[in-house]
């Protein structure tokens, strides 16, 4: 047998076919999935000094830095932008939180003002519900008044009573009967106040409501006209005083307490 082909057996040792087998399988790996080539991400930077750093990772030396995010035939995939300072993130979590409460004033203005829209079509729906809503209070009203004529009728006997004891302590029971009057008049006028002041509050509500309904009758788009004001406070002073629409006789000042 020739020389050279011996020698050419002798190299073709099997650990050499093994090797050679392997590398094969590789290959053909490698070109059947050529995903595991383009999944190998590179992270590229300029640091501080202009130096260019590379790495299959995000570089420390650059988290100060905006970083590219590149394939491996070198284009662009993304962009790192660089890691906060903890004021920074503060500012940032304090603008997206201004952004979610615009947005969410935003929404909460055009639900409502299609319910708006839906609840009233017209300015004589709208009407209707604000004599409807007042005169529930008007009522309320008129009884408070009701009572204290009631109150003030009763205050009249006991006050005849009481001329009898001029200079003198007053008798436990008319004393109590004289208190118990007072305590019921006070009572009374201060949820008169309050219902007349109920009263102002839904006028004012309403007048609001009525305002922005005929800009939306109009043809203003629902969630164009921001969020729905309050009744400014300066409207409730415009209530009229307890005393300008009660007329109850005024508790004795000159019988002894």
């Amino acid at each position: 047998m020739p020389t050279w082909k011996m020698h050419n057996r002798t190299m073709l040792s099997p650990r050499l076919v093994v090797a050679a087998a392997t590398f094969c399988a590789l290959a053909v790996v490698l070109t059947l999935n050529p995903e595991n080539v383009r999944a190998q991400t590179i992270y590229s930077c300029v640091d501080s000094s202009g130096k260019r750093l590379t790495s299959d990772r995000p570089i420390r030396e650059c988290n100060n830095r905006e970083q590219r995010v590149l394939n491996s035939d070198g284009t662009v995939k993304a962009i790192l932008p660089p890691t906060m300072t903890a004021d920074e993130r503060a500012d940032y979590e304090a603008r997206e939180r201004k952004e979610a409460q615009l947005q969410a004033t935003q929404q909460e203005a055009l639900r409502r003002d299609r319910n708006l829209m839906r609840r009233y079509p017209n300015e004589a729906s709208h009407r209707k519900a604000r004599e409807g809503a007042l005169d529930d209070v008007r009522k309320s009203l008129d009884r408070s008044e009701r009572r204290l004529s009631e109150l003030a009728g009763e205050r009249k006997p006991l006050e005849d009573e009481a001329e009898f004891y001029k200079g003198k302590a007053l008798p436990g029971k008319l004393r109590q009967q004289m208190d118990a009057n007072d305590a019921a008049v006070d009572a009374q006028r201060s949820l008169l106040q309050n219902q007349e002041a109920e009263l102002v509050r839904i006028n004012a509500l309403y007048d609001v409501e009525l305002t922005r309904l005929r800009r939306l009758w109009g043809g203003a788009a629902p969630g164009s006209l921001g969020p729905l004001s309050a009744p400014t406070p300066a409207a409730q002073t415009s209530a009229p005083a307890p005393s300008a629409t009660v007329k109850v006789s005024p508790t004795s000042s000159s019988a002894p307490r």
